[in-house]
């Protein structure tokens, strides 16, 4: 459930901040009366994203067991390859999401159509299609209980009872940092569901290596203990864990994460100049 939870308080942040930001400059550049336009851009979106969730959920079902693992397994990968994107997207667009926003608003906004709403709906509707897949993938790794449904519904609750405090003020974040460290733990959390997606893969005979276990810690972490199903809520953690699914988790993680500081570090350098150049003008 924390690791479910994560990933609805993140993704639905940004989601959330993106529609804080359209309203505010909305209200800011007296344009109130085009408000709904994004609102109902952002139901668009909700409902599609809802659809798509469903459609992974009862899709599947009816098929051979070979056949739902490797559909299973397939879009396990692509979800980590969705939340990566989102990750490093992230890094850098979070210092130019607000002019982007609002440059977008001024083309559209005046033109007397439902450009905004499209606006609205595309930007939304791309955190919560990602947050769909995602969490579909998260929740058959760590055993398709409504444990993983649950935490996803209180991150994003949580996510938009934050938004509300921010768009009044009422609350200061330091949003670099969060989607800094939400975006490590992500990482960490992606690479359990890679080597889980992995290992269906296994199942379905479509990789190699289901009974070469790189480790198998069952005896000390057992599966059904408070630990163990801690560890596999977290981290998709596994105690029996095969040399292929060992080898792309670490293959993934440790590089990842090494790219993600790095492009953080690099981000800081050019706002670091951006800020010099600046003063010196």
């Amino acid at each position: 459930m924390t690791a479910n939870f994560l990933i609805g308080l993140r993704e639905g942040l940004e989601a959330t901040l993106v529609v804080v930001l359209l309203l505010a400059y909305l209200a800011r550049t007296g344009r109130r009366p085009l408000m709904p336009r994004v609102w109902a851009g952002v139901g668009f979106a909700a409902a599609v994203s809802a659809g798509f969730g469903a459609l992974l959920t009862f899709g599947p079902r009816g098929l051979t067991f070979e056949a739902q693992e490797a559909i299973g397994g397939g879009l396990s990968i692509i979800a980590v390859g969705f939340v990566t994107w989102m990750v490093f997207w992230m890094a850098g667009a979070s210092r130019t999401l607000g002019s982007g926003l609002r440059q977008q608003v001024d083309k559209v906004a005046d033109a007397g159509s439902w450009g905004l709403a499209l606006v609205a709906a595309l930007a939304v509707g791309r955190e919560g299609l990602e947050t769909a897949l995602f969490l579909w993938a998260a929740a058959r790794a760590t055993g398709e209980t409504w444990e993983p449904i649950g935490g996803a519904v209180l991150g994003i609750a949580a996510a938009v009872a934050l938004g509300f405090l921010l768009h009044r003020g009422v609350l200061r974040i330091n949003l670099a940092r969060f989607f800094t460290w939400t975006g490590a733990a992500l990482i960490v959390v992606a690479g359990g569901v890679l080597a889980y997606g992995i290992h269906d893969l296994q199942e379905a005979g479509i990789l190699p290596g289901l009974h070469i276990l790189a480790f198998d810690v069952s005896a000390a972490v057992p599966p059904g203990s408070w630990y163990g199903t801690l560890l596999k809520g977290v981290f998709n953690f596994s105690p029996a864990t095969t040399v292929l699914e060992a080898a792309a988790w670490l293959l993934y993680v440790v590089p990842v994460m090494i790219l993600f500081f790095g492009r953080l570090r690099g981000g800081h350098r050019v706002a670091a100049a951006d800020r010099t150049v600046s003063t010196a003008a």
